[in-house]
Order: C-alpha cells, then sequence, then structure tokens
C-alpha cells in the first residue's frame, strides 16, 4: 500500500505541520466524515475521523496510508477505503487506543499491514 502503514504517502500531497482537523474525508464511495485529530509523526501517522450519523458517530482511527490525497483548497481528504470498509474497522474508543500497541495491531491486521511491532500510538 505504501512505503510504511502508520506514514503518509509522499505522493499524498501531506505537509509536515499542517493541520488537517476539520477536514472532511472521503472514501472510495463518498464522504464519510471530519478529521478530529490526527498525527503526522514520522512512522506514527493517522486520523482520528468522526465519521457522523452514517454509521451512527462512530470514531475511526484510519493509519496515514490510507490517504491517497490531501486537497488544501477545498479541505478534503481522500483514503483508498470504501465506507464498508470503514464501517467494519474495529471501534476505536480514544480514552482506551490512543495508547494501546494492542489495538494498533489489530487494526493493522484489519486493514492487511504487517504487524506494528509493539509501538504504541
Amino acid at each position: 500500500m505504501t512505503e510504511h502503514a502508520w506514514s503518509f504517502r509522499s505522493t499524498s500531497g501531506h505537509l509536515a505541520g499542517a493541520d488537517l482537523t476539520g477536514y472532511k474525508v472521503e472514501a472510495t464511495d463518498g464522504s464519510i466524515g471530519k478529521v478530529d485529530k490526527h498525527s503526522d509523526e514520522v512512522g506514527d501517522a493517522y486520523l482520528v475521523v468522526d465519521t457522523g450519523v452514517w454509521i451512527f458517530g462512530k470514531e475511526v482511527l484510519l493509519p496515514a496510508s490510507t490517504v491517497t490525497r490531501v486537497d488544501p483548497e477545498d479541505r478534503k481528504i481522500f483514503v483508498d477505503l470504501t465506507k464498508e470498509q470503514i464501517k467494519d474497522s474495529p471501534e476505536f474508543h480514544r480514552e482506551k487506543h490512543l495508547g494501546d500497541s494492542g489495538y494498533r495491531e489489530e487494526l493493522g491486521t484489519y486493514y492487511g499491514f504487517p504487524p506494528f511491532g509493539g509501538r504504541p500510538l
């Protein structure tokens, strides 16, 4: 999928340090919500997306490598996942999962990435 599951693709247009909070997130088959939190730390980058009402307000964590394009003018982020893939991803609970390497590994397995090596979010 990319050089590293937890890094932005070099072709995505993501600029380190850019604030992506509030950007709309587009799956391959439509809008899925907005970025609530993100990290662009090298090798540990991700998006926390608030999916709103379409899956009952669930928050999901997406590895940065799922981002195909960042459009700063329209404030949109495009990911190479379907809405169904995102809906069926392991549920994310900020208080429980932000420091949980087991959750990170579960998420990596779900998306088909190699093991993360136990490094926490």
